[in-house]
């Protein structure tokens, strides 16, 4: 599938359409994506701010899914943990941006050329419109290379 599809899926996709994400770019080459969460009067809670879950659901497939991409079929990738950690309220329009750049893939690509898994962390902070961080959110993915692309000794 291509980068453009996938955004427009997510955009329609009920899950995030209803909660206000919005994904606004995805990179031809998975590389980076940016995400916003919109306010609208159904997704607000008790207190008039951003429901958590929503902060986190914004921030949810991306490292997986560009991992995926980007290091091709011979991986298994899976999301494996998140945390998440509320800094402020988040009011308005929030957006958070994932970048995974080729340095992060070929440490990833040699901690997992054994064969054995590999956990990364790589986190992505949720700003608002002001550029504050309003929540930290770090998530796990786990690879592993695939037997039938392991080289032989």
């Amino acid at each position: 599938m291509k980068p453009g599809t996938l955004r427009h899926i997510f955009n329609v996709w009920p899950p995030f359409l209803l909660s206000g994400i919005h994904v606004t770019e995805m990179a031809a080459d998975w590389s980076f994506a940016r995400v916003e969460l919109r306010m609208r009067p159904w997704n607000r809670n008790y207190v008039g701010t951003h429901f958590g879950g929503s902060l986190f659901a914004m921030t949810d497939p991306f490292w997986m899914i560009l991992a995926k991409e980007r290091l091709g079929g011979d991986y298994y990738v899976w999301d494996k943990a998140a945390e998440i950690e509320f800094v402020k309220p988040g009011k308005g329009t929030l957006h958070a941006e994932f970048r995974l750049d080729e340095r992060v893939l070929e440490e990833i690509r040699a901690d997992a050329a054994n064969g054995e898994k590999h956990l990364r962390w790589l986190p992505a902070d949720v700003f608002n419109a002001q550029n504050e961080v309003v929540a930290r959110v770090r998530k796990q993915i786990y690879v592993r290379l695939k037997p039938e692309a392991r080289r032989p000794r």
